[in-house]
């Protein structure tokens, strides 16, 4: 995989994003119960796949770094994932499933996320 400027940028992103949606998600699964109230009306299996994804986005992004296919997997399988947990969330909503508007914000900044990260890595360099 050839490593160039803008998948090393997309890759430090994706470890500090990684990071945070770890704390973040950690603190809506772990926090203190006024924290986790605050949140409102969280959907579970969001929140638990957006934390789990956190130590995935941290890996991918050092993989991507390191210029290592592996890595470009990983984020192509980030925006597959979160584009399943999309659709499934799609499927609460139109259940009549409770959700804050934040979640939908969210989600799509995550898959647009990844779908651009993927993108940059398999696009092939003029002339390889």
């Amino acid at each position: 995989m050839t490593s160039h400027r803008p998948l090393k940028v997309l890759a430090a992103v994706a470890m500090v994003f990684g990071a945070l949606t770890v704390f973040s998600g950690g603190q809506g699964l772990f926090g203190p119960a006024d924290t986790r109230a605050a949140l409102g009306h969280t959907v579970g299996f969001v929140l638990w796949f957006n934390f789990l994804a956190g130590f995935v986005y941290v890996v991918a992004g050092l993989g991507l770094w390191l210029g290592r296919r592996w890595g470009l997997w990983l984020a192509t399988a980030l925006a597959l994932g979160t584009a399943l947990v999309a659709i499934a969330f799609g499927a609460h909503v139109l259940a009549g499933g409770a959700f804050e508007m934040r979640t939908v914000g969210a989600l799509a900044l995550r898959l647009g996320f990844w779908v651009v990260v993927a993108a940059v890595g398999w696009r092939r360099p003029a002339g390889a």
